[in-house]
């Protein structure tokens, strides 16, 4: 009777571990969520260090949901009133000093964003891992779940999977690894600094750091000044036109 056993224990096994899995989607859907809120409204500033140099950029960005958004750089006088525009899958900017709108191709999104160890494509895919990647819950402590995504088949995306951090309190994330398809860590993403933005726990500060050779010693740093969650934002931000409207 031994196979009867073995089917037992199996069969009772079986719901433990489907809720399992739909447990780290759920956890996943949440995460996306907090971060995102109906609408968001957000002053912030970037600190990007190399080997050799540092500077600081400001910006606001307002988005409807994870398919919207606009960014305009406000400081400094340099790069002040450049725009992006992202609709769905697809990304624009517009650059003052040129009185041009460019589409970022494909073959550009890997690239860094204003000289930042963040990339295009961080812009534009950064909010959809929900719709992109497998959901698997690998551990927990009793501060946090670790999460680990692998892209779907038919996924557009650039990591060959990433590992989550995620805080059980708050339901945010601690920290992500990003690796390519050899399985190699390139970047580390910490969420730092959890504030109340008003009913709203966020982390403010957001900590970027390239884990290979080549960027040995950069570190790109984003502070969260002001957010504001669900309120109304004018549509009047998301259509090709705002790019050169809001730039002044």
């Amino acid at each position: 009777m031994t196979w009867l056993r073995s089917l037992l224990v199996f069969l009772l096994l079986l719901p433990c571990s489907s809720a399992y899995s739909i447990d780290a989607s759920a956890i996943i859907q949440q995460v996306e969520d907090n971060l995102n809120g109906k609408t968001l409204f957000m002053k912030l500033t970037m600190i990007v260090k190399t080997r050799r140099t540092e500077r600081k950029m400001k910006m606001d960005s307002y988005s409807i949901g994870t398919e919207k958004s606009f960014i305009k750089i406000t400081y400094p006088g340099k790069d002040k009133g450049i725009t992006f525009l992202k609709l769905d899958n697809s990304m624009w900017q517009y650059v003052p000093r040129i009185e041009k709108v460019i589409k970022i191709p494909a073959s550009m999104m890997l690239q860094s964003w204003m000289g930042s160890d963040f990339s295009n494509d961080d812009l534009v895919r950064e909010s959809s891992i929900s719709e992109d990647y497998t959901v698997t819950l690998i551990g927990e402590t009793d501060s946090d779940y670790k999460v680990l995504l692998i892209p779907k088949e038919d996924a557009a995306v650039v990591w060959g999977k990433i590992v989550m951090f995620i805080s059980k309190k708050l339901l945010l994330p601690t920290a992500v690894n990003y690796f390519d398809e050899d399985d190699l860590l390139i970047r580390t993403l910490l969420y730092l600094e959890q504030k109340k933005f008003g009913d709203r726990h966020y982390p403010s500060r957001w900590v970027m750091t390239p884990e290979t050779d080549d960027k040995k010693g950069h570190e790109t740093i984003v502070l969260i000044d002001e957010a504001v969650f669900d309120r109304e934002i004018s549509s009047s931000y998301f259509t090709k036109r705002a790019l050169k409207r809001y730039s002044r």
